[in-house]
């Protein structure tokens, strides 16, 4: 009786702080878009019905179809690289389940942490669960956190922004450091433990961790890291053509979701350089990657606005992020809430 009040009462606490996570998802982004609108966009906003014609509407349910669908075919051929399958049914499920918590949790948290609960209940053990998911998370990561410096010292629409002034030469020298750091970690992880220990070690003689915070902080890190490195080992040992697979499908991933700002923008009539809103948007998703909020909320609307009011008359800003943010995040999360309610559902209706 215990435990089934004690499970009651978790999953009663677990509902009520994504329902607090989702009210403040949508503040935020009304907060981003009124941010937007006094400041990039003029006090103007219009609609307008060139959304809504039917050769935009297919361009864009065409690009949705590879977007969702390479996202499901890479953490796929990262589960193959790692000797698991699972079936395409369950498999897309995934797909909009994670999109919906990944942006209802703070720093995107929650993504992770469904997908294993999700691929465990389905028969993948946690270990490699845990693996793939980050696996296929680290190599988005690798692609955009590359480009991004690429992007910020060569475009000429990143001239007089705020991010690309003083700072963008510096913001550079730390992604291309922070790429270093990773490449270590994957191939060389025992290069770190030493520098690593010797920091916990310091800041513990500095009385700034206590010894017990000392031991279980060392102890993590040594398990999560060597767990990481082994388990990329472990993929990139795997069938060649299925870790080539999962890295050809990340690239088609991000290059469908940095494409829809652009067919947008087209499709309103603009005459857009598809390199420029290419690397706004790439930029744009290397920001978010460090917001707090959930979904980036509040910070990606504002981000974006900064970054395209250059290209858009104000009138026309506000209708393309609403835009960008329905076909790429909104409707996901929709389908993902009511494919969350159904597994939730067979789960409660299973026997034991």
């Amino acid at each position: 009786m215990t435990d089934h009040t004690d499970t009651n009462y978790q999953q009663r606490t677990s509902a009520r702080r994504l329902i607090l996570f989702s009210l403040l998802f949508l503040l935020l982004t009304a907060a981003g878009l009124y941010a937007v609108y006094d400041r990039f966009a003029g006090r103007s906003i219009s609609f307008d019905a060139r959304l809504l014609a039917p050769d935009t509407l297919a361009a864009i349910a065409g690009l949705l179809l590879v977007y969702f669908s390479a996202d499901g075919l890479r953490l796929h051929f990262t589960l193959r690289a790692l000797g698991h399958r699972l079936s395409f049914a369950r498999l897309f499920r995934l797909v909009f389940i994670n999109l919906f918590f990944s942006n209802v949790t703070p720093m995107a948290t929650g993504g992770g942490f469904a997908q294993i609960w999700f691929l465990h209940r389905h028969g993948v053990p946690v270990g490699t669960a845990t693996a793939a998911t980050t696996i296929r998370t680290v190599l988005a990561v690798l692609f955009i956190f590359t480009l991004t410096p690429v992007f910020l010292l060569t475009l000429d629409a990143f001239d007089g922004k705020t991010i690309t002034g003083d700072l963008g030469f510096l913001l550079a020298i730390f992604i291309v450091l922070y790429l270093i750091f990773f490449i270590i970690l994957l191939f060389r992880t025992r290069w770190l433990l030493g520098p690593l220990s010797a920091l916990l070690s310091t800041l513990n003689r500095w009385h700034l961790i206590s010894n017990e915070r000392h031991k279980r902080w060392h102890f993590r890190m040594l398990r999560e890291m060597l767990h990481f490195s082994g388990s990329f080992r472990d993929y990139l040992k795997g069938n060649p053509v299925f870790v080539a697979l999962s890295v050809v499908f990340t690239a088609v991933f991000l290059l469908s979701l940095f494409s829809f700002p652009a067919l947008l923008i087209h499709s309103l009539g603009y005459d857009v350089d598809y390199l420029v809103s290419l690397g706004l948007l790439v930029v744009t998703t290397f920001i978010m990657y460090f917001s707090p909020t959930p979904g980036a909320s509040g910070i990606s609307e504002g981000v974006f606005g900064s970054f395209f009011s250059g290209i858009l008359s104000g009138s026309h800003l506000i209708l393309v992020i609403v835009s960008w943010r329905l076909v790429t995040i909104y409707l996901g999360m929709i389908i993902g809430l009511i494919v969350l309610q159904r597994e939730l559902f067979k789960k409660r209706r299973a026997p034991g």
